[in-house]
């Protein structure tokens, strides 16, 4: 890459991750950094919403709505590039970034100041076995497998006449209960009550269990315990199943093994589980630990500086899930903030101003149950029900990136909830990776199996079919 040389040459930000605090980040610079370009490093070319991840899951919204391109987000900010590459490390000394374009395409991004929001993924705990029979939801590529699996889970119930292979995949469960795991389950509750009523001639939608299970005490620890205790109440009232103090030892294609504090294990039978427990920090985190020798926890999270600087990197700023200070939760506000916080930073060191500690305000957490039910702590302030859920509206709106996708998800909220429709219900039966129309010679080296979670159910049924069809040996005479 072509550099400027001189007196004149601008100062260059590199921000790698198109998430919350990267793209706050690059929009601040945008605007106030008059004498800075910026380069956002990207291997997805949208900026995620994730908080509303399971509203796409369960048919609700569409990707597009909650996944805006970050070119259009970014488009008046003439100082601001977008590069859509694979970070694959740093060095920092060089102060260079390394990059993969094209396949077999290495590229040097240089930098003076580097902001890194790289987010995090799921955590099965030493488990990633468990991830082909229960994905988590960080991507809209997970959530449109998780809508693939819960709309695919009654279609195939529809075929079904055994009443107890019915029953399993008329059973979700939900591997923690956390917001996502709680908000999950009281939307694929109100999906088979409310929005498929009617739908189906062999059996009642309403009929489906959702299963909660968490190792914890309580749904929404981090709400406290009045709040928490509302939540349970909700959650039980909409027909969700709470299985709190259950450890899942155990996830396969016929269902989930939990062991409960007294060391009895549970066995649920389900076809469907879905993991919402636990996150890692993404892996940029210690390729970024390593040179400057910062710690990295058990999450895998970078230990920053009260700054947000790494340890004799004062240039090269770390932010939002993927870091450790404080015992910051691992919430959006936290990754908004410090991407505000990095890029005023950068603005004040041209300005010759010092850099001041990074200060975190609280502002309150909100999680919704189901229609028109939600809980909302800020500050001494506890709500629940509709309350909670008014809150909880206008937050969640006024987070999304764009008045066009606020207005258009407004909308299909108030259609969804004051009516019954799932606009979002397509999918594939086939986890196909490719198109449909590829010819079958291409389409098996894309997706050389298109039913990865069903292998092993599809191999019991054949078998007890094939026993079914011997024939008994005749007694002897």
């Amino acid at each position: 890459m072509a550099q400027e040389t001189g007196a004149d040459r601008r100062h260059r930000v590199v921000v790698v991750g198109g998430g919350f605090g990267g793209l706050l980040a690059a929009q601040l610079l945008g605007r106030k950094g008059k004498d800075v370009d910026v380069v956002l490093v990207d291997r997805r070319n949208t900026h995620l919403f994730q908080p509303l991840l399971y509203q796409v899951a369960t048919g609700m919204l569409s990707p597009g709505m909650i996944a805006p391109p970050l070119r259009h987000v970014l488009r008046k900010h003439k100082n601001v590039k977008v590069e859509a590459a694979e970070v694959t490390g740093f060095d920092l000394g060089a102060k260079v970034v390394h990059l993969q374009q094209l396949p077999d395409t290495p590229v040097d991004l240089p930098y003076d100041s580097l902001i890194v929001a790289a987010g995090a993924g799921q955590s099965y705990f030493g488990h990633d076995e468990f991830a082909l029979y229960a994905p988590g939801m960080k991507t809209i590529d997970d959530a449109i497998e998780l809508r693939r699996r819960i709309f695919g889970a009654f279609e195939v119930a529809e075929m079904i006449d055994d009443p107890e292979e019915k029953a399993k995949w008329l059973t979700v469960a939900i591997v923690g209960a956390g917001p996502t795991g709680v908000e999950l389950a009281g939307q694929v509750r109100e999906l088979a009550v409310r929005c498929l009523r009617g739908e189906f001639r062999t059996f009642n939608p309403a009929t489906m269990r959702v299963v909660l299970l968490d190792g914890g005490d309580i749904p929404l620890a981090s709400f406290g315990d009045r709040l928490s205790g509302k939540a349970a109440e909700q959650l039980r009232r909409v027909g969700v199943e709470l299985h709190m103090g259950a450890r899942v030892t155990g996830v396969d294609a016929f269902g989930v093994d939990a062991t409960d504090k007294d060391s009895t294990t549970e066995r649920i039978d389900c076809y469907t589980t879905i993991w919402a427990a636990g996150v890692q920090a993404s892996p940029l985190a210690k390729l970024l630990a390593d040179p400057c020798g910062a710690d990295v926890d058990r999450a895998g999270r970078i230990c920053v500086l009260p700054d947000l600087t790494l340890p004799g990197h004062p240039e090269v700023f770390a932010v939002g899930d993927m870091t450790s200070l404080n015992n910051l939760p691992g919430v959006a506000e936290v990754a908004m903030q410090g991407g505000l916080h990095s890029a005023n930073s950068i603005i004040r060191r041209l300005k010759g101003k010092p850099v001041v500690p990074f200060k975190y305000r609280d502002l309150g957490s909100v999680a919704t149950i189901g229609r028109f039910r939600a809980v909302c702590k800020f500050k001494g302030l506890r709500l629940s029900g509709f309350l909670g859920w008014l809150v909880w509206f206008f937050v969640h709106l006024a987070f999304l990136n764009g008045w066009g996708n606020r207005f258009g998800t407004m909308t299909r909220w108030l259609r969804t909830m004051i009516g019954r429709a799932r606009a979002e219900r397509t999918f594939s039966t086939r986890h196909t990776g490719g198109d449909l129309s590829l010819p079958d010679s291409v389409r098996d080296v894309v997706t050389p199996n298109p039913f990865p979670n069903m292998g092993a159910w599809h191999e019991s049924t054949r078998k007890q079919a094939e026993g079914a069809k011997t024939p008994s040996p005749e007694p002897a005479s």
